[in-house]
Formats: structure tokens, C-alpha cells, sequence
């Protein structure tokens, strides 16, 4: 690689000063093993699935600048395969869960090969489009069940022998789930493939010129993003038991951006403050019905007014150091 091209990516982090990060994380994992003593936990297994999804997708949009509004598309798939092969199939929980995250990579690399041919506004409607025309087939496909969803679904033993029938011990798998893949972005956004996606993100001339392959790389983050998904909407059929329409209906897609957003658009923990944010707001709120839809969208819209860069976007800047 040449010097110029090592000049122009951004400068990656020292370990020491990324020590309050790990600080951070260990408060936030010690929370989380003793949370369900306190906090249902299903509740908060939700919470955990959400902020995965969001991760996923703070993963291309905070640090690949792609814009997609049709990840509900990798989500929901994942649920209803993974439903499918738990109910159907008898299959266990793991390999239900790896079957539906297969499929949403699979999804992920036709999807992406044909979205990132396009920029902006337009690589955003190719997702929308193709998450809508999916969205279709599976009100009409026979495994899917309409508009019924997939109900019923068992939670089979994990490799077996570990039993999810209780929801205390379900929630440490979810929990060990989400702490790997958690781990699993972090790791990729301080890898020198991670840094040529951020150079990528604020000069793609620039990228071009010196030799990268733009398309590639936007490729895998797509990808990567969209098993990610995948990962958290196969474990989240299997938390509630049923997958439905709700889970790739464009307004899913829609409730990710606006916990990206909220907690943080870039950051590394904002996705999780958004994600929990927004659940507890549906969760506690859920006695107003149709409501709950125009007070989030006030919610929203005071947030961005006032936290421009989302929750911890703003704390960030204030300490001055990433989050």
C-alpha cells in the first residue's frame, strides 16, 4: 500500500485510549447478569435482540454510510426460517438459529450485489423495493401462514441438552448471543477493514483512487450487516415463539433507523441505548394503542432537535472520547 493511502485512512484508535470503552463494557455486561433478577426477562431478551439488530445496522449505515431502508427484509426472514425449522423440522435451538442467519446472508449478497450498483437515495429505494416485493411473497408463500405468522414455536434444547423452556435460562443464551456478535462488530470496526469502510464513508473518490475496490468492500459490510440481522430476528422468533408480517414490514426497518438514530448514528454503545430505548417506550406505553406510533415520532423529532448526534453522540463529544 502506498503512503498516501496509509495517510488517508483514518488513524486507528490506541489501545489505551480506547481503555473506557472496556471499562464501559464491563459495567454494561455485569448489569446484564443480574438485570433478570430484577427486569422481566423477556423483556429485556427483546431489549438484547433489538440492540443487536440495530448494531447490525449502525454497522452500514454509521461506518459504511449506506443508507438501507429494507433491513427488516433480512430480519424477518431469519425469524420465519428459523420458526420454520424449530416448528417444522424439529431442528435445535442453535442450528434453527444458524439455518435462519444462512438464509438472511444468503439474502444479504443477492440483495447487496444488486444495491450497491447505485448511490444515495437510490441504493435506499433498490432496498426498499426488494424488501417490499419479499414482503409480498411471504403473505402468499404457504410455510409463512399469512398474516397468522408462524405461532406456537417451540424452544428446543440448545445442542440438545441446555433446556429454554425457562425464561431466566433462555436469557443467558440470548445474552451470550448478543455479547458474541456485539464483539464480533467491534472487532471488525477496529480492524484495517473496518477503517478503509470509515475512509470509504467520508471520501469514496478519494478511496477509488487509490485503488480500492469500493464495491467489494461496501459488499461484505452489506452482508456482514445483513447476517448480523439475520442473527437477531431468527433469536427473537424463537424468545416470543411465533414469527409474522410484522417483522418484515417496512416499518421494522423504519423502528431501526430511528434506534440507530436516537442513541447514536456511529457510535459503539449508541445502538444499544437506542434499541432498549425504544422497547421500553413500546413496552410501557403499549396502553395508549395507535398512539404509542405518533408519540415516538414526538419523541423522535425532540431528540433530533436536541441530541443532534443521539444520546450517546452527545456524551461522547462532551467527555471527548468514543464511545
Amino acid at each position: 500500500m502506498s503512503t498516501a493511502a496509509i495517510e488517508t485512512l483514518p488513524r486507528v484508535e490506541p489501545r489505551a485510549s480506547l481503555r473506557h470503552q472496556y471499562v464501559i463494557f464491563a459495567i454494561l455486561v455485569a448489569l446484564a447478569l443480574v438485570m433478570p433478577f430484577a427486569v422481566y426477562p423477556v423483556f429485556l431478551m427483546k431489549g438484547l435482540c433489538f440492540a443487536l439488530f440495530a448494531c447490525a445496522y449502525n454497522l452500514l449505515l454509521g461506518y459504511g454510510g449506506l443508507l438501507s431502508f429494507g433491513h427488516a427484509l433480512f430480519f424477518g426472514s431469519a425469524a420465519y426460517v428459523s420458526a420454520h425449522a424449530a416448528r417444522e423440522w424439529g431442528l435445535t435451538a442453535e442450528l434453527s438459529i444458524l439455518l435462519g442467519t444462512a438464509y438472511a446472508a444468503v439474502l444479504g449478497v443477492c440483495v447487496g450485489w444488486l444495491a450497491i450498483r447505485r448511490h444515495g437515495i437510490y441504493f435506499a429505494m433498490i432496498t426498499l423495493a426488494v424488501a417490499q416485493m419479499f414482503y409480498f411473497f411471504y403473505v402468499q408463500a404457504p410455510f409463512t401462514h399469512g398474516e397468522d405468522g408462524i405461532q406456537g414455536v417451540p424452544r428446543p434444547p440448545v445442542f440438545g441438552i441446555i433446556p429454554t423452556v425457562d425464561d431466566h435460562v433462555f436469557y443467558y443464551i440470548v445474552l451470550a448471543i448478543f455479547l458474541a456478535s456485539f464483539l464480533l462488530i467491534y472487532r471488525t470496526i477496529h480492524s484495517p477493514f473496518g477503517q478503509v469502510l470509515k475512509t470509504i464513508r467520508e471520501n469514496e473518490p478519494r478511496a477509488i483512487s487509490l485503488g480500492y475496490r469500493v464495491e467489494h468492500y461496501k459488499l461484505l459490510a452489506f452482508v456482514l450487516s445483513a447476517t448480523l440481522a439475520g442473527v437477531a430476528g431468527a433469536t427473537k422468533a424463537l424468545v416470543f415463539q411465533i414469527a409474522s408480517l410484522t417483522d418484515v414490514f417496512w416499518a421494522m426497518s423504519g423502528e431501526v433507523v430511528l434506534m440507530t438514530l436516537i442513541g447514536g448514528l456511529g457510535t459503539i454503545f449508541g445502538p444499544i441505548v437506542g434499541a432498549f430505548f425504544v422497547v421500553g417506550l413500546q413496552n410501557y406505553l403499549a396502553d395508549y394503542g395507535s398512539l404509542v406510533t405518533i408519540i415516538q415520532g414526538v419523541i423522535f423529532v425532540f431528540c433530533v432537535l436536541v441530541f443532534r448526534r443521539g444520546f450517546v453522540g452527545e456524551i461522547a463529544k462532551r467527555i471527548g472520547k468514543p464511545l
